[in-house]
């Protein structure tokens, strides 16, 4: 029976599909119950914003849920600030952490965009940058297309591009000592990725896979979501979802190695590291981001919002996937150590016999 097992593994493709059932979800009128509100000013990338409570956030309608059962985050587009003042927004993250072998799904009809804005749906570990951050969505003033990437402690590549359909690949080395921390970072094809087109296009999902095997994104738009996210999936298989958007395979950065379990976060920033840059706010905005759009007309922000259908984790049958915040993830990385090791001896096993 062996030499009939390794050979059918020979015949693998590099992406391998895996079967995924629903353990959380964030929707309708609790969506905001088991998120926590940063409740600072943004001391972590320098924006010119103040995140605010929950409560604050509630009081000034920047965290609602709308008349639609969507779940409305923006920044304030009421508010005209005087020096030194920051803007009021929402920076927001899960109270669980998600182990690896899980999947995230994010519905949403509208992105944050503008000149000065900076938003961002993505994940982190409660050790960043030890244990790795994923970033699934992510953009700046008015650019027109997503993009993804991981940060990571050193030893982190993108090493293989071969199976992810966007040929966009603007940096491979993870590591956040690297290029000025820019992640190994991949551009979206798609104008209905971000900003106005993704909006135009009534908006889309994302699917990110945290999974032994590697880190993947898919993309859809509105109008091509599979019949398998359809509805309210219970089960997902990955061989639906084609072939993802980016992937970052285990052979350059092993999520066992580089990633412990992370948070699930929303955030809108405005200017600060990377929106402030002038490397990147030249390119599609003028004037001078605080000054110009930050203090300027409140209307600047209109558009700088989220507006949410819904969030849903998956997990392996039968694996742990959801931590609550008060345990240790640290037995769960050690036994995913374990399976990433046994996993590396069998790719070996078949190496030798193929």
């Amino acid at each position: 029976m062996i030499p009939t097992l390794v050979a059918c593994a020979c015949l693998l493709p590099t992406l391998v599909a895996a079967q995924y059932q629903i353990v959380k979800s964030y929707e309708g009128s609790t969506f905001f119950d088991e998120w926590t509100f940063y409740d600072n000013f943004d001391n972590l990338t320098n924006g010119d914003v103040n995140y605010l409570s929950a409560k604050d956030a509630q009081t000034q309608n920047l965290a609602f849920i709308n008349d639609a059962g969507r779940a409305v985050m923006k920044v304030d587009n009421s508010s005209t600030l005087k020096f030194p003042s920051k803007r009021n927004s929402i920076r927001i993250a899960t109270q669980a952490q998600f182990t690896i072998g899980s999947l995230w799904v994010a519905d949403m009809t509208h992105v944050p965009f503008g000149c000065s804005v900076w938003p961002a749906w993505w994940s982190s570990s409660p050790t960043w940058p030890d244990g790795g951050e994923i970033d699934t969505f992510e953009g700046v003033n008015q650019v027109t297309m997503n993009q993804m990437g991981l940060h990571s402690a050193p030893g982190c590549t993108h090493s293989n591009t071969s199976v992810q359909s966007s040929t966009l690949i603007n940096s491979t080395d993870c590591s956040i000592l690297a290029n000025a921390n820019e992640g190994c970072t991949v551009t979206n094809p798609t104008t209905k990725s971000y900003g106005a087109g993704f909006a135009n296009a009534g908006g889309g999902v994302w699917v990110t896979e945290f999974a032994v095997k590697g880190i993947s994104i898919w993309f859809f738009t509105r109008s091509s979501i599979p019949d398998s996210l359809q509805s309210n999936a219970s089960t997902i298989d990955t061989s639906t979802l084609g072939i993802p958007v980016a992937n970052w395979p285990a052979d350059g950065c092993s999520p066992p190695d580089f990633f412990e379990p992370q948070y699930l976060i929303f955030d809108i920033t405005l200017c600060g590291d990377y929106a402030g840059n002038s490397n990147s706010f030249y390119q599609t905005c003028t004037g001078v981001c605080y000054q110009d759009w930050v203090l300027g007309t409140p209307s600047n922000y209109d558009n700088a919002y989220f507006e949410v259908n819904y969030v849903r984790v998956y997990g392996e049958p039968g694996e742990l996937t959801v931590i609550s915040s008060d345990a240790s993830p640290s037995h769960t990385a050690d036994a995913v150590r374990v399976l990433s090791i046994l996993a590396g001896l069998m790719t070996l096993l078949v190496m030798l016999v193929c």
